[in-house]
């Protein structure tokens, strides 16, 4: 039936799903074997939600489920293009994808530490951030004792390998 014989009171707001982390177009969605496992239990999160919802009328229930079902979808397409990175195979000292790198950034005294990660586990409140980052980037293939400079609008961050741990 067409759209057009239905009442406009029957017709449901399709949900606006946030989309995931951007991933570029031809990148491969590296991830951590933690991360996969993160991932994993998102989907399980989310399965349980939708088998419990709960809404006072069956379009909201209708909604709900359809929303939470999207979100499942855009789940499963980045589970399914992940590519798990064996930490255990990354040269010991270089930072590499999974290395967690101890820096000293510029004149500062004070040590930070950011473990360099998929674009689905970045999160730098956890100090994680993604391996296609501006930081990521200068600072993949670095060792122990090198600078990486990082070229801001109005400045120059310079970053120095302390550690690195995978």
């Amino acid at each position: 039936m067409s759209r057009g014989f239905v009442k406009e009171d029957d017709q449901e707001e399709i949900p606006f799903v946030p989309p995931r982390a951007e991933l570029p177009n031809g990148v491969l969605n590296y991830i951590t074997s933690n991360g996969m496992s993160e991932l994993l239990d998102e989907k399980q999160t989310l399965i349980a939600e939708k088998s419990a919802v709960k809404d006072s009328t069956e379009q909201e229930k209708r909604i709900a489920t359809n929303f939470i079902q999207a979100k499942i979808y855009l789940l499963e397409e980045r589970i399914a293009i992940a590519k798990i990175v064996d930490l255990n195979d990354q040269p010991k000292d270089q930072i590499r994808f999974g290395a967690t790198a101890t820096l000293k950034i510029g004149n500062s005294s004070k040590l930070q530490s950011y473990q360099i990660v998929g674009v689905d586990e970045a999160d730098i409140a956890k100090s994680k951030i993604s391996f296609i980052s501006p930081i990521a980037k200068i600072l993949i293939g670095k060792k122990v004792g090198e600078k990486a400079i990082l070229e801001l609008a109005r400045e120059k961050r310079v970053f120095e390998v302390i550690q690195i741990q995978y």
